[in-house]
C-alpha cells in the first residue's frame, strides 16, 4: 500500500489495504509506536528516540517500524543515519473513514452529535 497523500483523495482504502494496517497495528509494540509518534506529529520521531522512549532494543523496533511503514501508516526520512518516522495521515484518515463509513446506517443526521475523538467518550 502507498501513503494516499501522494495524489489519491483520502478515505479510498480497500478491504486489504484495511486488513494490512489493522494487521500492522495488532501488536503491542507497533501500537505503542504509532501512538508515540502520533503524539510527536506534525514531525514525528526518529527511529533510536521511539526504540529508547519505549524501552524496545532497536533492531527490534526497527522491524516493526517497517512493518508501519509497508502498511503505509508511517512514513520514512532519512536524514543521514538517522531515519525519522511520521504519521501518513491521509491512511490514518483512510483507515478511520473506512471503519465508520457505514454508521449511523449512512445517514448524518443519526450521528450528528457523534464525535469519535471526543474526550467524553
Amino acid at each position: 500500500m502507498t501513503e494516499l497523500s501522494k495524489g489519491d483523495a483520502p478515505g479510498n482504502l480497500t478491504e486489504d489495504e484495511a486488513v494490512a494496517a489493522l494487521a500492522a497495528l495488532a501488536h503491542k509494540d507497533r501500537l505503542a509506536a504509532f501512538r508515540l509518534i502520533l503524539s510527536a506529529m506534525p514531525a514525528g520521531l526518529p527511529s533510536g528516540q521511539i526504540a529508547k522512549d519505549l524501552s524496545i532494543a532497536p533492531t527490534r523496533m526497527s522491524f516493526h517500524l517497517a512493518k508501519l511503514e509497508r502498511a503505509g501508516l508511517l512514513t520514512a526520512e532519512r536524514e543521514g543515519r538517522i531515519i525519522r518516522y511520521a504519521i501518513a495521515p491521509h491512511t490514518m484518515r483512510g483507515l478511520l473513514r473506512f471503519l465508520t463509513e457505514d454508521c449511523c446506517k449512512r445517514d448524518p443526521t443519526l450521528c450528528m452529535n457523534f464525535n469519535p475523538f471526543s474526550k467524553n467518550c
